[in-house]
């Protein structure tokens, strides 16, 4: 027991002398001079401080950001294209990430999403045999527009689908026609035939 007292003392003793709060203000002051060294380095490999804003893009065409982008020292990069959005020209900025008005610090990306040229093609189902209120709702579930423009043909049902129209010319199922296409209705009069 007398050991571990003898030992604690002089471990007191060495907290209290001066060679022991020496070493300690030395390392204090490294530390200080490491961190301050540090921080300095970091603004200045950083661009600390430096803001550039970001400007609206919407509705842009790609010549237009990079003209934009390049007086601001910014890069942009697309990412993706939307769905095809009418109240947008083609090809032309639909989203920006960061958003506008953000700051960001030269060279930095800003990330682009496109409106496509026009709306994607969507296969025409075959409706043959289905009736006018299955087929209409069919067809504006998966994005066409059905039409006024009904062809009565002779068939015993009356009503049930026996083909579709697009811009007056029978289109076959299988076909492919852009999203929000004007479909018209060819429909069994109900008097007879095949």
């Amino acid at each position: 027991m007398s050991n571990f007292l003898e030992r604690f003392k002089g471990i007191v003793g060495f907290v209290k002398s001066k060679v022991f709060l020496r070493q300690v203000i030395i390392a204090l002051i490294v530390v200080l001079i490491l961190v301050f060294s540090l921080k300095w380095w970091l603004g200045v490999t950083t661009n600390n401080g430096q803001k550039i804003q970001v400007p609206n893009l919407h509705k842009l065409s790609l010549t237009q950001v990079e003209s934009k982008l390049n007086t601001l020292n910014l890069d942009f990069v697309v990412v993706d294209s939307a769905s095809f959005n009418p109240n947008y020209p083609k090809k032309s900025v639909i989203d920006q990430n960061p958003e506008e008005g953000d700051f960001v610090k030269e060279k930095r990306k800003i990330y682009l999403t496109l409106n496509p040229s026009r709306y994607r093609d969507i296969v025409i189902p075959d409706l043959n045999g289905k009736t006018k209120r299955q087929a209409t709702t069919h067809l504006r579930s998966i994005g066409f527009i059905v039409g006024n423009e009904v062809t009565w043909v002779l068939d015993l049902g009356k009503n049930v689908v026996r083909g579709l129209k697009h811009k007056g010319v029978k289109i076959e199922p299988g076909a492919k026609l852009p999203k929000r296409s004007t479909l018209n209705l060819i429909l069994g009069d109900g008097k007879g035939g095949n």
